[in-house]
């Protein structure tokens, strides 16, 4: 039994050393602070008081407002690693915002064991992804309400469909970029970033505002 922890130390060495080469992670505290953040990120997420993103962000949002009544909105932030990709969206219209990512359940462990293989993912917001002192990089893309019914049930379903994470392939900008892929949007490589992910992506499709799904 003693020589377990030493052919265990390896591996979580060579985690760390991943941890911090690779794009799209985000380690958590441990396991009761990420419950606690995630209920505190989702507290806000329904609360009635205004996110007020910083003014490069807040600029880049203000245009083109009357575009569509629904939106998705893809955005990056910091983290302690490399930052972390993720989605808002809802309607023009009202203050309160879904929040759709892919990040590892539990503590430092799990996500340290996400770049071995694959752990059990939360889907919902996480902590940050609310504040608007993290924000790095939004892109918003407006829908009408027949396609936004549309992509808004893909993105229930991806939630529902994501059981894992993976700091190589099942990672944050790996799940946002399936959201913008089917909305027919063009998608950049996911192994970069979440900051220049999200301003590939704005930048590939010309910065356009208004998607249109083709039609079933």
């Amino acid at each position: 039994m003693a020589s377990r922890p030493n052919r265990l130390g390896p591996w979580l060495l060579a985690g760390l050393t991943l941890a911090a080469s690779l794009p799209g992670t985000i380690p958590s505290a441990s396991a009761h602070e990420a419950h606690k953040r995630l209920a505190d990120a989702n507290a806000l997420v329904s609360s009635n008081a205004p996110i007020q993103p910083r003014p490069a962000a807040q600029a880049a949002q203000k245009q083109g407002t009357a575009k569509g009544p629904y939106y998705v909105d893809f955005r990056a932030r910091t983290a302690a690693s490399w930052g972390h990709a993720f989605v808002w969206y809802g309607k023009t219209s009202e203050r309160a915002v879904e929040v759709a990512g892919l990040t590892p359940a539990g503590d430092t462990f799990a996500y340290v064991l996400g770049h071995l293989t694959w752990v059990p993912s939360e889907t919902g917001a996480s902590y940050g992804d609310l504040d608007p002192e993290y924000l790095t990089a939004s892109y918003r893309v407006y829908l009408s309400e027949p396609d936004a019914k549309r992509v808004f049930a893909y993105i229930k379903k991806l939630q529902a469909s994501s059981p894992v994470w993976n700091a190589e392939t099942s990672n944050c900008t790996a799940f946002i970029g399936s959201i913008a892929s089917f909305m027919g949007l063009k998608v950049p490589l996911r192994w970069q970033r979440p900051e220049n992910y999200v301003n590939s992506l704005k930048e590939m499709n010309s910065g356009r505002q208004m998607v249109r799904l083709s039609s079933e």
